[in-house]
């Protein structure tokens, strides 16, 4: 079977790997949708982020979907031929944040495609994956596209519910990527009454605009529109910084009501924080990882008509053509979200 195969920064590999079989509690499964995500660019781009670099061959994806092939023993519940979402999540199940109910802060957590332990984990861009009975979730009446959003759709679920009851408030997202167009639609779920969205690229913008935003600023051509929701110490009652970016959370801090809170998703590596804003305001920093439960959810959500991701999907390449994906993924004036077809 063929697997994309990152070796460094620029070295971007198709290379056949063999074809394993499914063990007890497992399914075989033929790819169907992989989603390329901001790690897999930070990867292809740079070697890593932050203190994560690659130190050996990689397979790269975690934002799969696929159809059922082989079913090990002990599985029930699936049939051949049966489309499902991936959970690139694997807790192990069994330490001590895993009987406390946070998996996604699982001592020994196996996360499709990550360099951060070593041996490093590998990822999911394979023609045929292994995977655990439990990972797969049910995504008929999905395309195979929209089952690959369950990933990046479940980290802002997570988000949401850290962020408490939503019902009502006034939501700020800074950043437009995926995550931060994802949030949008997330908190407006939730109960938002009012959603205002930044970032620097208008293509971005308009997708936040799209898919609900109430206003979209572009603070490189408008710098100083967010003053105005800074009157009588601020205006917002939750953030959703999608960046990792310092200057956008600091920029977004006097937006801030007092004992508002900051949701921090974005990973762009160390950020100077304005500690001393913070603090007078009494501003809540809630740091958000990864998800468990709420793949699942986010599935059920898409099933239901609840959450349309569609509009997300902007390009979709075949699998011999991965590299190009990837350059055009890294392109955010014309491209959201870059898929890779393996069925192609």
């Amino acid at each position: 079977m063929k697997a994309i195969v990152i070796h460094a920064a620029g070295d971007l590999r198709i290379e056949d790997r063999p074809v394993e079989q499914p063990k007890a509690g497992q399914l075989r499964l033929r790819l169907a949708t992989g989603g390329i995500c901001g790690s897999d660019l930070h990867y292809y781009n740079h070697g890593g982020f932050g203190a994560v670099r690659l130190r050996e061959p990689m397979i790269l994806g975690h934002e799969v979907s696929a159809h059922v092939e082989t079913i090990g023993p002990g599985v029930s519940g699936f049939e051949v031929g049966q489309l499902v979402a991936v959970s690139p999540s694997r807790p192990c199940g069994h330490c001590r944040y895993c009987a406390e109910g946070l998996q996604n802060q699982c001592l020994d957590m196996r996360f499709y495609g990550s360099a951060m332990p070593f041996p490093h984990i590998q990822g999911a861009f394979r023609q045929t994956l292994i995977a655990d009975a439990f990972q797969c979730v049910d995504a008929t009446g999905l395309s195979a596209g929209e089952a690959a959003m369950a990933e990046p759709l479940a980290v802002t679920l997570h988000a949401t519910t850290r962020a408490g009851s939503l019902l009502g408030k006034r939501v700020l997202v800074t950043g437009c990527g995926p995550i931060g167009v994802l949030s949008i639609l997330s908190a407006r779920r939730a109960g938002a009454a009012e959603i205002v969205a930044t970032d620097l690229s208008d293509f971005t913008l308009s997708l936040a605009s799209k898919v609900g935003a109430d206003r979209v600023i572009n603070t490189a051509k408008e710098p100083e529109a967010l003053a105005q929701y800074s009157a009588n110490k601020g205006s917002f009652d939750v953030l959703y910084e999608c960046t990792g970016v310092a200057a956008a959370l600091a920029g977004a801090i006097p937006a801030i009501r007092p004992r508002g809170i900051i949701l921090q998703l974005g990973l762009g590596g160390d950020m100077t924080l304005p500690i001393m804003a913070i603090t007078a305001k009494e501003l809540e920093l809630r740091g958000s990882f990864r998800f468990h439960a709420e793949f699942a959810i986010g599935v059920e959500l898409m099933r239901k008509g609840l959450i349309d991701v569609r509009p997300l999907i902007t390009h979709t390449v075949p699998l011999n053509e991965a590299e190009s994906g990837f350059n055009l993924a890294s392109d955010r004036s014309q491209a959201m979200k870059t898929q890779i077809d393996f069925s192609a």
